[in-house]
């Protein structure tokens, strides 16, 4: 029934200091128990939306989050985000691929153009003029300022760490290692490039 307050037995040694079930719209009900006396930090989260759609985004959208706080606890370092690092590589493998000379110069420079699909593509998810922001972000970069990055908010290019904007390195790390391993291993069955 609704509403009932009692130590409730959770496990062999476990209570809990409220179970009641909660109406939580539409004709629908959940069983909420809180105070759970226990040395883990648990919780649920209930993921409610006007249609099946908005609902499975929502459930993606926590996922992400859930995905991002793993890195953190993994590895805390922070990096700037707004397409700030990978458009900062993007100028420094540039400027390498022209000391070398042959293949090697091509797939650096390859991979130094392929960076630049980060930032172009957080610059049209946010409704920006992709080519304008990412040549603005290009130029900034080359100037010398590291640090700028997509403003989503503001819909400018901005020195994104004193904004706050930044992610889990670990996020970047992955997704570069994946990248090259991917096109290493596609390079690797043709026989295009010796893999090292």
């Amino acid at each position: 029934s609704s509403g009932i307050n009692a130590e409730w037995p959770l496990r062999p040694g476990g209570l809990a200091e409220l179970c009641e079930e909660v109406h939580i719209g539409g004709g629908n009900k959940v069983v909420s128990i809180t105070g759970c006396q226990s040395s883990a930090k648990t919780c649920s989260i209930l993921v409610q939306g006007s249609n099946k759609l908005i609902a499975e985004e929502a459930e993606r959208s926590i996922h992400d989050a859930l995905c991002v706080m793993r890195c953190l606890v993994k590895n805390k370092h922070m990096i700037a985000g707004g397409g700030a690092p990978e458009t900062e590589l993007n100028i420094k493998l540039a400027k390498y691929a022209e000391t070398l000379s042959g293949v090697d110069s091509h797939c650096v420079r390859a991979f130094a153009e392929a960076l630049e699909i980060i930032p172009f593509t957080l610059a049209e998810n946010a409704g920006l003029s992709p080519i304008n922001i990412v040549t603005e972000l290009r130029n900034r970069h080359a100037q010398g300022e590291a640090m700028a990055g997509i403003n989503v908010k503001k819909s400018c290019i901005t020195n994104i760490t004193e904004e706050n904007v930044l992610q889990p390195l670990l996020v970047s790390i992955s997704a570069v290692t994946l990248a090259s391993e991917t096109v290493r291993a596609i390079l690797k069955i043709d026989d295009i490039v010796n893999t090292r």
